[in-house]
């Protein structure tokens, strides 16, 4: 997932991220998006609430952006 944050609020939103359940990791980058995060949703969660809930609320989101990957490949 991507996510926008509010000038400013970086680091206190990763902070706030690295503390939420299934999310395992958590990475500052540059461009339109700030933050990019892994998670791991398990075939019985709603992914909408999820985002909606657990990600969206935290203090400082601005936008996010959800990609879903289907296989690992190695």
């Amino acid at each position: 997932m991507l996510v926008k944050t509010e000038l400013g609020q970086t680091y206190e939103v990763a902070n706030s991220l690295l503390e939420t359940e299934r999310i395992s990791e958590v990475y500052s980058i540059s461009g339109q998006y700030d933050i990019l995060l892994k998670c791991y949703i398990d075939d019985k969660t709603d992914i909408g609430r999820f985002v909606t809930e657990s990600i969206q609320t935290i203090s400082g989101i601005k936008d996010t952006f959800t990609l879903i990957a289907f296989k690992a490949f190695s």
